[in-house]
């Protein structure tokens, strides 16, 4: 349809959807375009190169998705008709005050709010308040400073609170523990600091925990192990201490098959447009965006901590896990022969532990697993062999002194006893024991040969004598037949040369 902005809607007078996502549409919208728009029910422009400045524009539209595309400036005003307004990967700047401490004599019904990837910036105002209808927001990727205000306790409603990549800091607000039916909290890469609180794992109604590089401190507490609907725990990059719980088995969304139920905390449905969580996790070393298969992630990720204590047996019962990363801790111990339960392992980091042992053949049960990093541990002995093992990088072993074997460079032991056992190479596809012994038969079979016959002649006068006539005999046909060829060949010569 694009590149420009369609002229023809404004001879529209009965729309009441429009959809131009995806479109093409590389232009600036034109002066008349909102207050045509005033009247329409959902507006989804997403996905094009949308231009243009929404400050002065109160919107008023029930479902307006407006995401990726360009338009700048600050926010717009919302009517108290909108329910979901999406507006992220855009690049809107300035505070998010003008938006949501503009009070309405009418109660909000909005239920969504993403403004996400966009530039905006100073405090979390404190007027939370006047959006009592909230269920999801999304701020994380932009340049906020300040700590969660308390009034985002009084949205009793919310669901799912993304704050991820920004520059908050202070401890999580005792406030929030009156949001009780929170499913996904993500606070990762800010600057929080303090204890994780209990209220936190003890909110049974959490699928999501996401509070990765900050500066979190104190234990991992064990009532996180009552979070049976738990699916991705990422903790990693704080400043815990003490052991890993050993209930984390408790955990029944981790364990068995991968079930995407109890997804209303991640999706919610509206006429022609549905909004659905996304986040942004780190597995097999990457950062990737899961979106439409987050329901489906398993993982847990307790990495660049200072967790000691041995790997509990327990967690090698979470069969469903997809992902393990345990490392830049200070774990001790050896891997439990367990780790083969976890049938539906992708990714494995225990690297730089103090783990010691060696590898449990039962890893070769894990056939899914394409991401494996052991490196700088104290594990010893052979790397399990005629398994997919085998075929990782080196580098996921390194640092281990006493490890050996494929893909390592370096032969075990018992391999090098092997090596010198084996027959010296002599000559091209030959070995000098196989001819050394063949001479050997040769020459003991040609004395038996030998001594047998001459034996038998020699203590028996009867053979000897028959022997003796049949060699006679064969003499003397010898040279008759000799006698008669040269006769024959002497009157051939005769008649050529007479000839």
């Amino acid at each position: 349809m694009g590149p420009k902005f369609p002229a023809w809607l404004k001879t529209q007078k009965s729309l009441s959807y429009l959809f131009l996502s995806s479109s093409g549409i590389v232009d600036t919208t034109p002066n008349w375009f909102w207050k045509w728009a005033t009247s329409i029910q959902e507006i989804l422009l997403f996905d094009n190169q949308i231009s243009g400045e929404l400050s002065q524009v109160v919107l008023n539209n029930t479902i307006i998705n407006l995401s990726s595309n360009r338009f700048s400036g600050q926010l717009p005003l919302l009517s108290s008709n909108v329910v979901m307004l999406n507006i992220a990967n855009n690049s809107f700047s300035g505070q998010i005050s003008p938006l949501i401490c503009r009070k309405t004599n009418e109660r909000s019904k909005l239920e969504v709010l993403d403004i996400s990837n966009n530039a905006l910036s100073g405090e979390l105002s404190d007027c939370w308040i006047h959006w009592p209808s909230l269920t999801h927001i999304n701020l994380r990727s932009n340049n906020l400073s300040s700590e969660i205000p308390n009034s985002m306790g009084s949205l009793i409603a919310l669901k799912a609170l993304s704050l991820n990549n920004n520059s908050l800091y202070g401890d999580i607000p005792s406030s929030l523990q009156n949001c009780k039916v929170l499913g996904l909290i993500s606070l990762s890469d800010n600057k929080f600091s303090g204890i994780i609180p209990r209220w936190i794992v003890e909110r049974k109604t959490l699928i999501v925990i996401h509070l990765r590089s900050n500066k979190f401190m104190g234990d991992i507490p064990p009532q996180i192990c009552q979070l049976s609907f738990l699916r991705v725990l990422d903790l990693a990059n704080n400043s815990l201490s003490g052991t890993i719980p050993k209930c984390l088995n408790n955990i029944s969304a981790m364990v068995g098959g991968h079930s995407g139920g109890h997804n209303d905390v991640l999706v919610e449905d509206y006429d022609y447009q549905s909004y659905m969580e996304s986040l942004i996790l780190n597995i097999k070393g990457r950062d990737s965006e899961y979106k439409k298969i987050l329901p489906y992630v398993r993982m847990i990720d307790l990495s660049s901590n200072n967790l000691s204590g041995s790997i509990p047996i327990e967690i090698f019962s979470l069969s469903g896990l997809q992902a393990l990363n345990l490392s830049h801790n200070h774990l001790t111990g050896m891997i439990s022969m367990e780790i083969g339960r976890m049938e539906y392992l992708e990714s494995l980091d225990l690297s730089r532990n103090n783990l010691s042992g060696e590898i449990p053949q039962t890893m070769a049960n894990l056939t899914f697993l394409g991401d494996l990093n052991l490196s700088y541990n104290n594990l010893s002995g052979r790397i399990p062999s005629g398994t997919q093992i085998q075929t990782f990088n080196p580098l996921s072993f390194v640092g281990n002194a006493e490890l050996c074997g494929a893909p390592l460079l370096k032969n075990c032991p018992e391999d090098e006893e092997e090596e010198t056992q084996q027959p010296i190479v002599v000559g091209e596809n030959r070995e000098f024991p196989e001819i050394a012994w063949f001479y050997v038969g040769m020459g003991s079979g040609f004395f038996v040969g030998l001594w047998g016959v001459c034996g038998c002649l020699f203590f028996n006068k009867a053979w000897r004598h028959a022997y003796f006539l049949y060699l006679d005999d064969i003499k003397d046909s010898a040279y008759v037949a000799i006698a008669i060829k040269l006769k024959c060949l002497h009157q051939k010569l005769g008649i050529y040369n007479a000839g």
